[in-house]
């Protein structure tokens, strides 16, 4: 008869063999997307050993980096039957797949930017995106609209503050609005444009001013748009230009400048893509670093974007949507739409300087100083360290530097040190001090929430396999003296859907590079003479392609941090920076990337591009000054 005590035993032994069957049994099991897009390739993943057909079709198995068995499948109208057989024939499993139309896939990022650019509500623009995207992903019925609902905070936003990158650049923003308080309250930004009104004396040497400072904090795209914004808005308040205007000078003085340049936080990324994108190409055996380099005169929208900044300076004159708000802001009134309570609190200028107080420049320039130094020396330390005992370049060391981690360090040594050198001016009390802090912080709050939103529905589109669908949909149709402009205008376009110029770049260089060497050896020109501009092009098409749609989208985060920076409403530095993005990349791609497929060297189709940009701003712009009656503005 059965003890008690023998049938814990037997069943001990029992769950103890499960458990270590559990891993084999979990190896026979179907591994399918959640989503399948109708006539785009997804992946299946099965155990080793095992036979996979679908619809009675056999499919090939390889194995994958983590040793896993990889298949590559496509569904179209109508459902589909997957079968997993073991070694012996025998039927283990059976799934009957279903896809959704490929366009879909789009409905929420475009449903998002439409609501954005025509209601001017971004938060509730970015929600109803999350929540389109979840409805469509979980099969568009009235329960899945609930379940959407559900997981628009608990899966979406919840994942896109928990990734350690998104909180540095969280941290990074809130430590940064703290400094910028306190500076404001202690006279230090108020004794910066003190000092600067000494050799700035109009609106032309006031941009100017500010696109130079662009260029020079060149080692990072955020670190470049918050202090220069936070540096130059009161200056340009006071002579009457429009902070949409500042806006976009920092915005294309950001991103363009941190792709281009070789001591960037952007280069490791970009030359890790392309060393990945290389790793699947045999005979292609240049280092990824140099692949890069040879990239660079074919990225031509970052340097004409630049360019066309001071193109506009030069010559002072402005048209569109930018034109309207210069001429708003030297007749005295509002150089942004009037904002909605909630909107009001990044409105910074409203800390302002306590009164009866030195005025020293001293105590914005130096923690800015602090924050710049201890950036780079962390980007270097920490690119040192990854590298490890060896004779590396500069350029390496940068590139291999943890960008998130030296902004942090950055932006903390230069709050302490606002923090220091104001108690010991003895210019506010600790409380004060703190205060101030605190609503400079709060002065972030709703950037950082419709930031956190836009990564929020970044993962939405990943989840719906946006990037995949618009890949798949250009890539076949694609030739060699199209390749550059098709790689361009893809990336461009998906970038403005997504909102994410890195994402699409870590989408886009593994898929289109050795897609791009394909189409190159099909016609017999890969590693010749007359195919490698095309390939070094359309490498650039994808880095070039992702800042492009990045500055014309307004769920990019170098668009929101340009115009939180700036003080410029989110809304309204899209529409006036899109006429001049749109027109620098239409000249990009057709005098760059559609020229140089065709023969043409880069060099000529650069010239040929800036000689366009300065004709149509000779033709379709204007001075505001010429139109609006106005005492010369002077700055107190």
């Amino acid at each position: 008869m059965e003890t008690p005590k023998r049938r814990l035993w037997l069943t001990s032994l029992l769950l103890l063999l499960l458990m270590a069957a559990g891993p084999l049994l979990a190896d026979d099991r179907l591994s399918t997307p959640g989503l399948i897009l109708q006539g785009v390739g997804f992946e299946i993943e099965v155990g080793a050993g095992h036979r996979l057909t679908l619809d009675g079709q056999p499919l090939t198995l390889t194995e994958g980096e983590a040793g896993q068995w990889l298949a590559e499948a496509t569904l179209g109208e109508g459902a589909g039957v997957l079968e997993l057989f073991d070694a012996q024939g025998q039927l283990l499993e059976r799934q009957e797949l279903s896809a959704i139309p490929a366009w879909l896939s789009l409905v929420p990022a475009l449903t998002a930017i439409g609501i954005a650019l025509v209601f001017r509500q971004v938060i509730v623009a970015l929600f109803l995106g999350i929540l389109l995207g979840g409805w469509i992903y979980h099969g568009m019925s009235a329960g899945a609209l609930f379940t959407a609902f559900n997981e628009t905070v608990s899966v979406h936003l919840l994942e896109a503050a928990s990734d350690s990158e998104h909180m540095a650049v969280v941290l990074f923003c809130l430590l940064i609005g703290g400094m910028v308080g306190i500076i404001s309250r202690n006279g230090g930004t108020q004794g910066i444009a003190a000092r600067i009104t000494c050799y700035v004396h109009n609106r032309r040497q006031a941009q100017a001013t500010a696109g130079l400072l662009g260029l020079a904090i060149f080692f990072d795209d955020y670190a470049n748009a918050l202090i220069v914004g936070n540096t130059m808005r009161n200056i340009f308040d006071k002579l009457r230009i429009s902070r949409a205007k500042l806006a976009y000078i920092v915005d294309c003085t950001a991103a363009p400048v941190s792709a281009v340049l070789l001591v960037t936080t952007w280069i490791g990324f970009q030359v890790g893509l392309i060393q990945q994108a290389m790793s699947d190409i045999d005979g292609w055996n240049e280092p990824a670093y140099t692949v890069f380099i040879k990239s660079l005169p074919y990225n031509f929208y970052p340097f004409l974007a630049v360019a066309f900044v001071f193109l506009l300076l030069w010559s002072r004159r402005d048209f569109g949507p930018m034109l309207v708000a210069e001429r708003r802001a030297l007749a005295g009134q509002a150089s942004r739409s009037p904002m909605t309570p909630r909107e009001a609190v990044v409105e910074e200028a409203e800390i302002e300087t306590k009164p009866g107080i030195p005025l020293r420049a001293t105590n914005a320039v130096i923690p800015m100083l602090v924050l710049v130094a201890f950036t780079i020396g962390g980007i270097y330390t920490t690119g040192s360290a990854e590298l490890g005992a060896g004779d590396h370049g500069i350029q390496d060391i940068f590139g291999e530097g943890d960008a998130f981690a030296a902004m942090m360090w950055g932006s903390l040594a230069a709050c302490i040190t606002a923090v220091v050198m104001t108690m010991a001016q003895r210019l506010m009390t600790m409380s004060e001090t703190t205060h101030y802090w605190f609503e400079g912080v709060k002065s972030m709050l709703l950037p950082l929430t419709i930031l956190m939103m836009a990564w929020a529905l970044a993962n939405v589109n990943a989840s719906l396999g946006t990037s995949d669908f618009l890949i798949a949909a250009l890539g076949e149709a694609l030739s060699p003296q199209w390749l550059p402009a098709a790689i361009f205008t893809l990336a461009a376009f998906t970038a403005f859907a997504t909102g994410s110029s890195w994402g699409v770049m870590g989408i886009m260089m593994p898929l289109t590079v050795p897609l791009a060497w394909a189409v190159l050896e099909l016609h017999g020109l890969a590693g010749t003479a007359e195919g490698m501009p095309l390939l070094y092009a359309s490498v650039a098409g994808v880095l070039a392609g992702a800042v492009w749609g990045d500055h014309c989208s307004p769920l990019a985060e170098s668009t929101l941090l340009a115009a939180m920076a700036s003080g410029c409403d989110l809304i309204e530095h899209v529409r006036t920076q899109l006429p001049y993005a749109l027109l620098v990349g239409i000249v990009a791609l057709l005098f760059g990337s559609v020229a140089v497929g065709h023969g043409v060297s880069w060099w000529l189709g650069l010239i040929v591009g800036l000689i366009v940009l300065a004709l149509a701003l000779r033709l379709l712009g204007k001075r505001a000054e010429d139109s609006v009656a106005e005492t010369r503005p002077a700055i107190a």
